[in-house]
């Protein structure tokens, strides 16, 4: 079995170079956790009823997570 069948698949072209689309995205995502881990003073959250003092980058985390999954669901559907 080669890398490139493995679950994850290749993450490189067949070629072996980077996708300059793949290298945007890593880019993205460094910046979004430069930025979450950035803010760490404690925040007020409400949701609903309940309001909780947790840092801002948990709730920055939480988001993104969620945002991700989201987004992930709506491309799988797509296809």
């Amino acid at each position: 079995m080669s890398p490139k069948d493995g679950p994850g698949g290749d993450w490189r072209r067949a070629d072996g170079r980077i996708t300059p689309a793949r290298v945007a995205i890593i880019l993205i995502v460094i910046l979004t956790l430069v930025f979450i881990f950035e803010n760490t003073r404690q925040v007020k959250v409400r949701l609903l009823i309940p309001e909780v003092t947790m840092p801002l980058y948990l709730a920055l985390l939480a988001m993104a997570v969620i945002g991700a999954l989201c987004g992930g669901y709506f491309i799988k559907r797509r296809k």
